[in-house]
C-alpha cells in the first residue's frame, strides 16, 4: 500500500498536472521504448492483426502495428492525466455527437444498457461522457488486485458523475435499483473467464466467446440496449455518438443482441484498427467440445 502511494503522489499525480504538449512527448518516448527497445507484447499485436486481417500484406500489418503502438501509448499518458483533467477540458477533448439518443430514454423515464468496446479512448470517455447526457451512468468493472490503484481508478473516474459497480455485485444492484433510471455500461469485448458460460459469435472473422451480461439483463429487465460508436477526431480528441440496437430486447434469439453489438464494433475497428485495444489475448479460448 505504501509503494502504491509513492508511486502515485511522486510519479503519476505529478505527471498528470504537466501541460498536454509535454504528456505526448513522453508519449512519443514510450513509443520509441515499446515499440523498438523493449517490444511490449507485440508479438501478441502481430498475431491478432494477422488472424483477423489474413488478407493484408506484412507491410501493411507493420504499419497498423505502428500506429497501434502510437495510439496505445498516447492513452496511457491521456489515462494518467484523468488523475488531475478539469471538467471541462474533459469535455472539450470528449464530445458528443448526439445525446438527444440517451436523453429521449430519459425523459421516458427509460433505463437502457449501453454497450462499448475497448475503442479510442474509453477512460476519457468516463469522464465526459455522463457530463452529456441526463441519465445516470452505471458502468460494470472488474477490482484491479491492487487495492490503492483501484480506489484511485474509482474515484477518477466517478467525479465527473459515473457510477461504479464491481461485476460480482452487478446482479444485486439491478436488483435493489430495479426502478432507477440509469445507463448500465458493459464492455463487450473483453475474454470471458469461463468459456462453458459465454456466447460463441463471429468477430472479426473469428469463432469468440463473448460475455453474455448485457443481452442478458437487457432481457431480464426489459431494457433498451444502445451502442456507442466512438471515434478519434485527432490527437488527444474524441467524439462518440449513440445507435439505439433495439427497444424490445426479448424479440430477439439468444445471443443475438451480443452478436448484433459485436458486429457494429467490428465496423469501427475495420475502419481504423490502430484504436483498437490489440494487446489483450482476445482468442485465448477455444469452444468447449
Amino acid at each position: 500500500m505504501f509503494g502504491s502511494a509513492l508511486l502515485y503522489y511522486l510519479v503519476l499525480k505529478p505527471i498528470s498536472l504537466l501541460p498536454y504538449f509535454i504528456m505526448y512527448r513522453i508519449s512519443d518516448f514510450f513509443f520509441i521504448m515499446l515499440y523498438y527497445v523493449i517490444p511490449y507484447r507485440k508479438k501478441v499485436v502481430m498475431a491478432n492483426l494477422k488472424r483477423c486481417f489474413p488478407e493484408k500484406s506484412d507491410q501493411e500489418l507493420k504499419a497498423i502495428c505502428r500506429k497501434f503502438y502510437r495510439h496505445f501509448c498516447d492513452l496511457v499518458v491521456e489515462s494518467i492525466k484523468n488523475f488531475s483533467i478539469t471538467k471541462e477540458e474533459a469535455q472539450k477533448r470528449f464530445v458528443t455527437s448526439n445525446p438527444e439518443v440517451m436523453n429521449a430514454f430519459a425523459a421516458k423515464g427509460q433505463a437502457i444498457i449501453l454497450t462499448g468496446g475497448h475503442y479510442t479512448n474509453w477512460e476519457l470517455w468516463a469522464m465526459a461522457g455522463p457530463l452529456a447526457i441526463d441519465i445516470k451512468v452505471v458502468a460494470i468493472y472488474k477490482k484491479l488486485s491492487n487495492d490503492y490503484f483501484d480506489k484511485k481508478m474509482r474515484e477518477s473516474r466517478g467525479k465527473f458523475g459515473l457510477h461504479m459497480v464491481r461485476t460480482l455485485d452487478t446482479g444485486e444492484y439491478f436488483l435493489r435499483n430495479v426502478h432507477q433510471v440509469n445507463a448500465m455500461v458493459f464492455a463487450i469485448d473483453q475474454s470471458p473467464s469461463n468459456p462453458k458460460k459465454c456466447v460463441w459469435i463471429d468477430f472479426m472473422g473469428q469463432e469468440t466467446g463473448a460475455l453474455y451480461g448485457a443481452e442478458k439483463y437487457a432481457k431480464d429487465f426489459s431494457r433498451p440496449v444502445v451502442f456507442g460508436r466512438m471515434k478519434r477526431i485527432k490527437r488527444g480528441h474524441y467524439e462518440i455518438s449513440y445507435e439505439v440496437v433495439t427497444e424490445d430486447p426479448r424479440s430477439f434469439a439468444h445471443g443475438e443482441i451480443i452478436q448484433k453489438t459485436h458486429r457494429m464494433l467490428e465496423e469501427d475497428v475495420r475502419k481504423a484498427p490502430e484504436y483498437w485495444l490489440w494487446t489483450h489475448k482476445r482468442w485465448k479460448h477455444k469452444r468447449p467440445i
